[in-house]
């Protein structure tokens, strides 16, 4: 009888799609999963930050989708976890909208912040975003050119690692990214020494040319610069009036 009532999927599973739910709300959560699965996703869905360990201790994951207010931790604690633990991306769906909130859940290490009620075709396209399915990313009128180095040449390069999202730097040291900081970093690296207006970078890595956007950037770039300041200078360039640069040899791998 339970088969007889559940619909059958339009798309097949596509396994190399895994999302993971973190939702305390039931029916909420049971709606994503149910509408997740019949897009296509690979989808479990768990309503507390321990359900999420256990699961992600034994499954590998490509997003979580995290609501801030659960039962057993604190939604922003969870997400930097996941940022400095994991190379999962982080959509933050919650009912609080303050800006304080928005900026805590950026500098948690979130990629993406909704609000409920959530469309489902917002948070469909929100997902293909950041998965990189929308080839939308990077502002048209350049041209992405990555010289691979001889070995000799490699010498003093700080090295962008995309398998496992690391930045290393010229003295083998290795800087773990979050997705966000990793996309900034790809995007300063793939033009090397030349400005990215800010802008550009806005735009880039999905956020509004508003003031919440503009101070998630500059939340995004000081992070890093303190991410490696226990290793060397980050050498992201600011020029005032016109944006940002790595302003040194850099190689993507």
């Amino acid at each position: 009888m339970l088969d007889e009532m559940k619909p059958p999927s339009p798309v097949p599973v596509d396994k190399s799609k895994r999302i993971i739910i973190v939702e305390d709300d039931r029916d909420f959560r049971e709606s994503l999963v149910e509408s997740l699965l019949l897009a296509g996703f690979d989808v479990t869905g768990v309503e507390s930050a321990l359900e999420f360990y256990q699961n992600i201790a034994t499954h590998d994951y490509l997003l979580v989708i995290l609501d801030l207010g659960l039962p057993d931790q604190n939604g922003f604690v969870l997400a930097e976890y996941i940022r400095n633990n994991t190379n999962m991306r982080i959509i933050v769906l919650t009912a609080q909208s303050s800006l304080d909130t928005r900026i805590n859940a950026y500098q948690s290490g979130a990629d993406m912040y909704l609000l409920k009620p959530v469309d489902f075709s917002e948070l469909q396209a929100s997902i293909y975003s950041i998965l990189g399915r929308l080839d939308e990313k990077q502002p048209k009128r350049f041209e992405r050119k990555v010289v691979e180095p001889s070995a000799k040449q490699k010498e003093g390069y700080w090295t962008l690692v995309r398998s496992d999202m690391t930045l290393s730097t010229p003295g083998n040291d290795t800087i773990k990214l979050s997705s966000k900081e990793f996309d900034l970093i790809e995007m300063l690296a793939s033009f090397s020494n030349t400005v990215i207006s800010r802008q550009d970078l806005l735009k880039a890595l999905d956020y509004e040319d508003n003031k919440l956007g503009n101070r998630s950037l500059d939340t995004l770039i000081h992070r890093l610069r303190q991410k490696s300041g226990e290793h060397c200078r980050m050498p992201i360039k600011t020029v005032h009036g016109s944006g940002y640069s790595f302003s040194t040899k850099i190689i993507i791998v």
